[in-house]
Order: structure tokens, then sequence, then C-alpha cells
């Protein structure tokens, strides 16, 4: 406020002498040229909002007139309003001196509260629970609550929070044996649809694109069933559900395929997205953060933004779900030194020319 203050004072200051050498008529058609653009405003206007700035200008400029010059005054309060306003600023500043010694809880430090600002400058669609997780990420031992009151004081609304369902309650108690699977569309820059093929582990949140392709036949979709059980071989899975819809892509020989290496093949409901919410959670999660924000070439372009989203999302993006972990990277030995604390030094990593960013430790 007090810069703001300081910038406002200069700039009044050189109107004041551009004001100098204008004549006494020249003033008054100035004056009533601006009462009548106020008039304009206040018609257009429902109730114009101040600033802690503009109420200290406004009470700095007008408490020195008498009280009947400001009643005649066209303004966009009322005279008894600036004349409160002022007094109450004489107060509070009288008050300030006589405030005890603060107690209880010790304030964040400087430093986290202007990180917790600058992430959520740089990342419009933050709340401040994915804000708490990119903390934790890092080793800042934060609560969420205190990120919530450090976006609240300087004017940033969290993101509204999302309530879980039965369904998901259900699904959370046996993650470990189930895999979800779909199909997603991604349309290029000459309008051409792209279709995507990607399972999810409800355990690890771990996610593996498997392919994109403008025509997925039935034959295609076999062979991302074969890609896919040669990926969990590998990965020793001990899944033995596969959870997806009724689109007639997914034949008879797909199931049969996963049924003869030992997965079972749940359908969910008609028109019930929520019985596979995992997949759709992050069809949703990849939709805002990849495709919404870039445009889409090709289909070797779709692929290579998929590539780097999947390890992004499976080796940085904390998870609520694990506990603010990512699927492949556990999370660091927690900061507690305050030494180390009050010197934070974080570095950006920018993936896809800067649509996802990566928040690591500078070396």
């Amino acid at each position: 406020m007090l810069p703001r203050l300081a910038c406002l004072a200069v700039s009044h200051t050189f109107a004041f002498l551009r004001l100098l050498p204008m004549s006494d008529r020249e003033k008054d058609v100035e004056i009533l040229a601006l009462r009548h653009q106020l008039l304009v405003l206040q018609r257009q206007v429902g109730k114009p909002t101040f600033t802690d700035t503009d109420r200290a200008v406004l009470a700095g400029l007008l408490h020195h007139l008498p009280l009947d010059k400001l009643r005649h005054l066209l303004l966009l309060v009322r005279p008894d309003t600036l004349l409160r306003r002022h007094r109450g600023l004489l107060k509070r500043r009288h008050a300030a001196a006589c405030v005890p010694k603060r107690r209880g809880r010790p304030p964040t430090i400087r430093s986290i509260r202007a990180l917790v600002v600058r992430l959520a400058g740089e990342n419009d669609s933050w709340g401040y629970r994915r804000i708490h997780g990119e903390l934790v990420a890092l080793g800042i031992k934060v609560a969420a609550s205190t990120v919530w009151e450090i976006l609240r004081e300087h004017g940033i609304p969290p993101a509204p929070e999302r309530q879980s369902t039965t369904w998901a309650d259900f699904l959370r108690s046996q993650a470990e044996a189930l895999l979800a699977c779909d199909l997603f569309e991604v349309r290029t820059l000459t309008g051409a649809r792209l279709y995507v093929f990607a399972v999810i582990e409800h355990a690890t949140r771990r996610v593996r694109i498997l392919g994109a392709g403008a025509h997925p036949t039935a034959e295609w979709i076999v062979q991302l069933g074969r890609n896919l059980l040669m990926d969990l071989e590998d990965a020793s899975s001990r899944a033995r559900f596969l959870i997806r819809d009724r689109d007639s892509k997914f034949t008879a020989a797909f199931d049969d395929l996963l049924t003869d290496a030992g997965l079972n093949v749940v359908t969910t409901g008609i028109r019930i997205p929520r019985m596979n919410s995992p997949m759709e959670r992050w069809i949703q999660t990849c939709r805002r953060e990849l495709p919404d924000r870039t445009l889409t070439g090709n289909q070797s372009h779709l692929l290579h933004s998929l590539r780097e989203f999947e390890t992004f999302y499976t080796c940085h993006r904390p998870h609520r779900a694990l506990g603010q972990a990512a699927p492949l990277r556990p999370l660091p030995a927690p900061i507690n030194v305050p030494e180390q604390i009050g010197h934070l030094e974080v570095r950006r990593r920018d993936r896809l020319g800067g649509t996802l960013h990566e928040y690591q430790h500078a070396a």
C-alpha cells in the first residue's frame, strides 16, 4: 500500500503543477467537464469499489475542506463517509501503537507466503489443495488451511472442493486389484478426431497411455490389450479386475484376451460414469491441463504431448489419494530446520514449452 501511496502522491504533485499556469476560467470549465463525466459514470456503474489506497487518497485530499463545502461536491461517496473513514484511519493508527505483543502460533515465514502466491499466480487453475500438494512435494511442511489463509489475504479464492462419492469409497477399499480403461476424443487443428486409449491403476494412480489413432478398430484395441498385458507383467502387477464401459469398440476378443491372462472384465452400468470415476477423473485432468491449453497438430504431435504428460503425471504431479505423493516418486523428508526454510530456492522446470510446470529445490 505504501509504494502505491507514494506513486499517487508523485502523480498528484505533477497534476497540481499542471494546474498552476491555467486560468480560473479554464479550471472552472475543466471542473464542470469532470463533474459531467462523473454523472455519466454514476448512471452506468451500480456501486464502485474502493481500495484502501483510494480511500486514503480521498481522505487526505478532502479532510481539510469545511463540511459545508464537501456537501456540495459531486463524489462517488458521501462526505460523511469520507470523514468517518478518516477518523477510522486515525483510530487504527493510534490503536496499532498500543497493540500488545502477539501471542500464539508464530506467523508463516515470508518466503513460504511468497512461494504460495507465486504458485497461485503461475497456475490459474490450482486451488489451495493443489498448491498445498506442491509444497508437500517440495518438503515444505505447512497446513492446507494456512495456504487457504494466505490466498484469502491476497484476494486469491481457492478452487471449489470436490466431494467424494459412495462408489469411490467402495473402490478405494479394493484399489490394489483394480484397473480401469477408457477411450477419449481429441480434436486436431483441422478438426480431425483422434481417439486415445489409456489405463489407470486405482491403487498407485499410475497411468499408461497405450496409443492414439484416428480409426480405433477392434483389432487395434486388441493389440493395445496385448501391450497392456506385457507392461503389467514387467511391473509385476497384482491387478485382477479391469473396469471398462460398454463401448462397442471393446469386443469379445478383447475380453477373451484379458480373461486368458487372469483379468476379469467388469463393465459399468449404462450411462453411469461414476462406476469408472478414477478413469473419468483422469480424463478430465488430462483435458484441462493438456488439450484444452494446447493446439494439436497431428497424431505424432498428440502422442509426444501425451508421453510428456504421462511422465509428468506419474513422476511429479501430487495426488491427494496418495498423500500428495506422485505414483513413481516418494515424498522427500520434510524441512524442519529454520535456516533452510528461511532461504528457499525453488526453481521451475517447464514441459511442453511451459504448459506443464514442475518445481524443485535448487541444487
